[in-house]
């Protein structure tokens, strides 16, 4: 089959990793895809090797009217969370099917949420009256925690190379002094609580690595020694998404932001804490209130992820070892549920083929 995948980039690189690894999916097992991106400059550190089957196409008005003329119609158009796809495309896409030729099927991917309105609106149609795609139907496509949903992306072969992961080889190839200390992964925006986790990883009981990501969280780290009282600070460079995976694997806890680092979280099944994406009308508190109801996060948990998100005020609870063993037994049996269902991909084709 062929696929087109549009991406428009807001900010923070998740748009574009999600769209990447759905991509990358859908031609790792024998489909065409092309990626349209209106800002591909984060591919070239999060994938430089690009993917045998992909191919990235810089979305202008100029390039998407050229290329709509001289490529063939995709069989499925994928708009990623809303993007309007290029109208020349469009318009080509809606021309008449040849006789006996499957029905083109147009999706809408929505984003990520465990609010019960997924389920209710999950593959729902959505009539398109006009424009070059009037007469069409699109469908939303929404990704979710539940047989009822579209699923989390996640490739096959996730737990095999997760088992098979050595932390400290890993770590010594990229350069990450680790002398058994606890590590801890540091990707998130400008949290509230950055401060009182720096404090408080500081005047632990125990030694600290904490790892932190390029960009945002790096900027947002206050200013300071790489050596603060028993935490230690190691500034990461980009990493591609392998290896952003293995940032996860490596960490006995993961600070984390946005869609795709939060289901990378989940497969790494490391104890971890979400900060999520804030919408001014504050509807984030509510998505990450049924997040954690459905992970069943220990009542601890819960608070942290409310101070780190701006939720609540007061002191970060107390995150020793029988902390992290509690929240990673929760996160562990979360994994195991996610696992035992299909994945997105597979719920994609499926889709895909009833509605051909």
């Amino acid at each position: 089959m062929r696929w087109d995948i549009f991406c428009k980039v807001i900010d923070n690189h998740g748009d574009v990793g999600v769209c990447w690894r759905l991509a990358c999916g859908l031609a790792a097992a024998g489909d065409t895809v092309r990626l349209w991106i209106d800002d591909p400059s984060a591919l070239a550190w999060m994938a430089p090797q690009g993917h045998p089957g992909v191919r990235v196409v810089a979305w202008t008005a100029a390039g998407a009217a050229q290329e709509a003329a001289a490529a063939p119609r995709p069989d499925v158009l994928i708009e990623a969370f809303g993007c309007d796809p290029a109208p020349d495309l469009v318009a080509r896409f809606a021309q008449p099917a040849p006789p006996g030729a499957a029905r083109r099927v147009w999706l809408n991917l929505e984003y990520l949420s465990a609010e019960p309105y997924v389920e209710r609106l999950h593959g729902l149609p959505s009539p398109v009256f006009k424009g070059p795609g009037a007469g069409l139907t699109k469908h939303f496509f929404y990704p979710g925690f539940t047989p009822s949903t579209g699923g989390l992306l996640r490739e096959a072969d996730v737990p095999s190379r997760r088992a098979r992961f050595d932390r400290a080889a890993w770590l010594a190839r990229q350069n990450i002094p680790w002398n058994g200390e606890r590590l801890v992964c540091l990707f998130c925006y400008e949290p509230p609580a950055l401060d009182a986790l720096l404090t408080r990883l500081e005047h632990a009981g125990e030694p600290t690595r904490l790892l932190v990501t390029a960009g945002r969280a790096s900027q947002a780290l206050p200013p300071g020694p790489a050596q603060r009282g028993a935490l230690s600070i190691t500034w990461l460079p980009y990493f591609t998404q392998d290896d952003f995976d293995h940032l996860l694997w490596a960490c006995d806890l993961n600070f984390v932001r946005g869609e795709d680092s939060l289901v990378r979280a989940l497969w790494a099944g490391a104890p971890f804490v979400w900060q999520i994406y804030a919408q001014d009308d504050d509807a984030h508190h509510s998505k990450l209130d049924a997040f954690l109801d459905w992970l069943g996060a220990p009542p601890e948990l819960r608070r942290l992820h409310h101070i780190w998100n701006g939720m609540a005020a007061g002191e970060l609870p107390e995150f020793g070892p029988a902390a992290l063993a509690r929240w990673q037994a929760a996160v562990a049996a979360a994994r195991d549920r996610l696992l035992r269902q299909d994945g997105l991909l597979g719920r994609l084709r499926q889709f895909v083929a009833q509605k051909s």
